[in-house]
């Protein structure tokens, strides 16, 4: 359960940073290597949305959203600067951090953590009300499916 604090902690985004360096240079490297290629807009669409899948599956339950089509032609015309010249690692990398960012997570890890959380000691409430209602007080019953609910969400790595 420590581990979630560290979600909340300064400089978890320098952590992420981190993180996402490497991918976006070895998909880079996968997309556009050949210098002597010039890539259309349709191919860098494509190694953004890779780019983008790839970070989602190394960094676990936060999501990175996919940036719309406006934003990522707005940023690739600002920081491409040799429009009859392949994409430099630089410029992907600068225009991936500006999109990225820009773009924000889902946050989908949060929503099923927190209906979890509330969701199972509710629905075992509500059964057990309706099967044993006077077996084991609510006031011992609710808190014990709760921490049950948190640690099992715990091991799992959900939380």
């Amino acid at each position: 359960m420590g581990n979630s604090l560290k979600k909340f902690a300064p400089g978890s985004e320098e952590k992420k940073a981190k993180e996402i360096g490497p991918i976006i240079e070895r998909r880079f490297d996968t997309h556009f290597s050949d210098t002597t290629k010039v890539f259309n807009l349709a191919d860098f669409y494509q190694a953004v949305c890779e780019t983008v899948e790839e970070i989602n599956k190394k960094i676990g339950s936060t999501q990175f959203r996919v940036p719309n089509s406006i934003a990522l032609k707005r940023a690739y015309d600002a920081h491409h600067k040799g429009k009859d010249k392949s994409l430099t690692k630089e410029e992907f990398e600068t225009i991936l951090r500006e999109v990225i960012i820009g773009a924000g997570f889902t946050g989908i890890g949060a929503k099923d953590t927190l209906l979890y959380i509330f969701g199972v000691p509710l629905t075992t409430l509500f059964i057990k009300q309706q099967i044993m209602p006077r077996v084991i007080p609510n006031e011992i019953f609710i808190p014990g499916i709760t921490s049950a609910t948190v640690f099992v969400l715990a091991k799992l790595n959900k939380i």
